[in-house]
């Protein structure tokens, strides 16, 4: 069976301010940009059957750096979620929303005002890698490796519908920038192959701001970052 290989894009500027960037044209900041590059190496002498991308444009930022030589296909089923009215906004002001608990505890269920349900956001994600798994083992083989590059609540969507979770149990799942993640589909099962692997030590775990007191608008420990978030290392100091 072929291999998906799914890439979150680098940090943006979002990330780092710790905003909910959602459709918005927001870039990479300069993490962003480095977290690419470092990426691309580990990317670099791969045979890619197929490569393609969310529109949006971090998504495309990340695939110039990280493989200047590809041209990628764009694929509107892979685009950020929907937001809606909670575009822009900062992660700790939506988190005292009543919504911010449905999404955390009951994302199923959620509808965000004025743009998508997360439900719709896991079907059309998901349907979109099966559709280009489908499509580059039929062209290329069953040893065909392709890359997709996309965003993280739409990344832990089809890594919970792999692992045959139900959306309820997808923030347990974590994608950060720049992270790879593998899937291979079988007529039978999908298997992980990995999770959210950044290629980096577990010196990136430690806080620097470990120990010190809860700083105000932090978001609670056991809440997910909506979109994402700046990475493991950064969001126990997200603001």
């Amino acid at each position: 069976m072929a291999t998906l290989v799914l890439l979150r894009h680098g940090r943006t500027t979002a990330n780092a301010e710790g905003g909910l960037a959602g459709r918005q044209p927001v870039e990479l900041d300069e993490t962003g940009q480095a977290q690419a590059r470092s990426v691309g190496a580990r990317l670099a002498g791969v045979p890619w059957a197929q490569v393609v991308s969310s529109p949006l444009v971090r998504c495309r930022q990340t695939l110039g750096l990280a493989l200047p030589e590809v041209t990628p296909v764009l694929e509107e089923g892979l685009i950020e979620c929907g937001y809606g009215q909670w575009e822009g906004q900062a992660l700790s002001a939506l988190a005292k929303q009543p919504l911010w608990r449905v999404v955390q505890e009951h994302p199923s269920a959620a509808v965000f005002p004025g743009g998508e349900a997360m439900s719709a956001v896991s079907a059309r994600a998901v349907a979109a890698v099966r559709r280009w798994d489908a499509v580059v083992e039929a062209e290329r083989g069953p040893e065909a490796l392709w890359l997709a590059c996309t965003h993280g609540d739409v990344i832990k969507a089809i890594v919970a519908d792999a692992l045959g979770l139900h959306l309820d149990l997808f923030q347990r799942i974590v994608a950060d920038p720049a992270s790879l993640t593998l899937i291979r589909y079988t007529p039978t099962r999908p298997f992980l192959l990995r999770l959210n692997d950044t290629g980096t030590d577990l010196a990136g775990l430690v806080s620097s701001k470990r120990g010190r007191s809860r700083r105000r608008g932090r978001l609670p420990d056991s809440d997910a970052a909506i979109g994402g978030g700046a990475g493991t290392a950064t969001d126990g100091d997200r603001p």
